[in-house]
Parts: structure tokens; sequence; C-alpha cells
């Protein structure tokens, strides 16, 4: 299979797992996760998702690697 072919099916299978987990990720923490950062002040709202973060970056390293090792 020539390698274009193999970044066309790995970048669909990307933005399909991101549709995923952006879909069920909001369902699962509309609220935000225990950890992330807010601070309401009045009209003043601050929002850190910084635990949000760590996960999102941990997800997107595991499925990363999963793709890259298939178009090897």
């Amino acid at each position: 299979m020539p390698i274009f072919a193999k970044i066309l099916i790995g970048s669909g299978l990307l933005l399909v797992v991101a549709g995923l987990v952006f879909t069920v990720g909001a369902r699962l923490f509309a609220g935000g996760v225990p950890g992330d950062i807010a601070f309401k002040r009045g009209n003043t709202s601050v929002y850190f998702p910084i635990v949000s973060s760590l996960l999102l970056s941990i997800v997107a390293t595991v499925v990363l690697n999963i793709v890259l090792r298939f178009l090897r």
C-alpha cells in the first residue's frame, strides 16, 4: 500500500477517534474534572483546565503512538 494511502487512512481514523473523544468527553466531563481550577468573582470568571489538559495529552500520545506503529 502506498504511503499516501496509509497517511489518509491514519488521518481518517484519527479524526474519527477525536470526534468520539470530544462527543463522549463533553458528556462525561461537562462540569470539568476534579483538579481543574475555576475562579468566579462578580462578572468575571477564569477557568484553568489543568487536569483536563493532562488527560487530553495522555490520550493524544497513546492514539498517536498506535497510529504511528501501524504506519511503519
